[in-house]
C-alpha cells in the first residue's frame, strides 16, 4: 500500500514571508531560530540527519553532509497566517480572500443572535484577549452570571470559554455549533469557531486540551476529498477533523497533547490503529492501495507559541524528534514522511498571535535519496508530493 505520512509542527515557522508587515507582524521574527537561540541549541539529532540545520543556521541544530532526507523552504500563497488557512494549502486549496478578524470585538447585532439561538442570557469579554488571560480574569463573573466568556484575537475566530464544571461540556459545543451556523447564514468569513472548556485546578482556571474543538468554515474541495472519493483512508490525529469539518476524513481521533498525537501516528504506521473505533460512519472499507496518515501537533502553538514560552517549545520539539527514529523504522518502502508547519507563532517578538512566516518542509522515505529542494512557493508543494507518491 503506497502512503503518506504528514505530520505537522504546528506553528514552527522559520522566518517572516515579505509581506509579514501587511498582517502586523516585524520582519525579525523567526520562530524556530529564537527558539533555537533561547535555549542555547535544541537536541534534535533525527531532525538534523534529516536536513533541518541545512535550511538556515539554526542554533544547536547540526548541518550535515548526508542527509537522509530531502529538504526545504515553503512560503505561502495564500493571505492568513492561521491554522486552517494553511492546512487547507497543504491540501491544494489556495485561500485568495483572507479570513475576517476582529480587532474590536464582534458585532452587536452578530452576539445578540448569538445570544437570543443558543438562550445563554448574556457573554462576557468580546474583545481579542489571550485565552489564558481572559478566563483569569473573567472566571468570578463567569461563575456568578453563567454566561460564557466569547473572545477572538489577531486571527480569525470565535472563542467561547466556559467552566465545564458549571456549564456542561455538551452545551459548550452545542453553542459553537450554533455559532458556526450564524456565521456561516451571516457571510461573516470567519475561520474557526473554537470550544475552550476549562476547569478549576488547584484553584486556578485550566484549559483542558483533550476537549477543546475547533468548528472550521467547510472546504470546497481538497486532496483529501480526491482519496476519499477514490476509496482510499484519511486519517486524521489531532485536530485535522476540525479544521477540514470533517470533509474527505475516514477516520479521525482527538488528541490531548503532542505526545498522545506521536503515539498514535506510531500506531497508525505500524497498523496497530484500531479504524473500526475511529471510522466515520459513511466510512465504507474498499480494496485500494493508498492512505494518507494527517497529524497535527498542536502543543508548539498553543501551549509555548501563545504563551510566550520558548523554552517550553523548544522541550515539545525535541520530544517530537526522539519519536522520528521508531517512525521511520515502522515505514514500509511504500511510504513517505511528510514534517512541516503550518505558520509562526514565535515566542520572542512582542504578543502573543501567529506570526506570517515560511516554514520547513522535509520529505523522508527509505530510499534515503537526501537533498536541498530550495525555496518552493505554496504550501500546496505538499499536495504534490502526496499525489506524486500514492496515485
Amino acid at each position: 500500500m503506497k502512503r503518506a505520512i504528514v505530520v505537522v509542527i504546528d506553528s514552527m515557522g522559520i522566518g517572516a514571508m515579505d509581506d509579514c508587515r501587511d498582517f502586523g507582524d516585524v520582519p525579525e521574527c523567526n520562530t524556530l531560530k529564537h527558539v533555537c537561540e533561547y535555549n542555547n541549541g535544541l537536541n534534535v539529532p533525527n531532525l538534523s540527519k534529516m536536513g533541518l540545520g541545512n535550511i538556515q543556521d539554526f542554533a544547536g541544530i547540526d548541518k550535515t553532509s548526508a542527509p537522509v532526507a530531502r529538504y526545504g523552504t515553503m512560503t505561502e500563497k495564500s493571505k492568513g497566517k492561521d491554522t486552517t488557512t494553511g492546512h487547507w494549502e497543504f491540501m491544494g486549496l489556495i485561500n485568495e480572500k483572507p479570513f475576517a478578524t476582529f480587532p474590536h470585538g464582534f458585532p452587536e447585532e452578530l452576539i445578540n443572535k448569538f445570544i437570543e439561538e443558543t438562550g445563554c442570557g448574556g457573554v462576557l469579554a468580546n474583545i481579542p484577549a489571550s485565552g489564558t488571560a481572559i478566563i483569569e480574569k473573567l472566571n468570578e463573573e463567569h461563575h456568578a452570571t453563567k454566561f460564557p466568556i466569547v473572545y477572538t484575537s489577531a486571527d480569525s475566530v470565535f472563542q467561547i470559554a466556559l467552566d465545564t464544571d458549571l456549564i456542561p461540556l455538551e452545551t459548550l459545543y452545542k453553542w459553537c455549533e450554533i455559532a458556526r451556523k450564524i456565521l456561516d447564514e451571516g457571510d461573516y468569513n470567519v475561520s474557526r469557531v473554537i470550544a475552550r472548556p476549562y476547569k478549576i485546578i488547584d484553584g486556578k482556571p485550566v484549559r483542558i486540551s483533550k476537549d477543546r474543538r475547533d468548528y472550521s468554515m467547510v472546504p470546497k474541495h481538497t486532496l483529501l476529498n480526491d482519496i476519499k472519493n477514490k476509496g482510499g483512508k484519511v486519517i486524521g490525529i489531532g485536530k485535522i477533523e476540525d479544521i477540514f469539518s470533517k470533509a474527505g476524513i475516514t477516520h479521525a481521533v482527538h488528541t490531548g497533547s503532542n505526545k498522545e498525537g506521536l503515539e498514535l501516528t506510531l500506531k497508525a504506521v505500524k497498523n496497530e490503529l484500531d479504524l473500526d473505533k475511529i471510522a466515520y460512519s459513511d466510512y465504507t472499507e474498499q480494496n485500494v492501495d493508498f492512505e494518507l496518515i494527517f497529524t497535527n501537533l498542536v502543543d508548539t502553538d498553543m501551549l509555548y507559541g501563545h504563551r510566550n514560552d520558548p523554552a517550553g517549545y523548544g522541550r515539545a520539539i525535541e520530544e517530537i524528534d526522539t519519536y522520528l527514529p521508531a517512525i521511520t523504522e515502522a515505514m514500509s518502502n511504500e511510504d513517505l514522511l511528510i514534517i512541516t508547519a503550518d505558520h509562526g507563532c514565535d515566542p520572542c517578538v512582542e504578543g502573543t498571535d501567529h506570526t506570517r512566516e515560511k516554514v520547513p518542509v522535509i520529505l523522508y522515505d527509505k530510499s534515503n535519496t537526501g537533498g536541498d529542494l530550495g525555496t518552493l512557493t505554496g504550501f500546496d508543494n505538499v499536495a504534490n508530493f502526496i499525489k506524486d507518491w500514492i496515485f
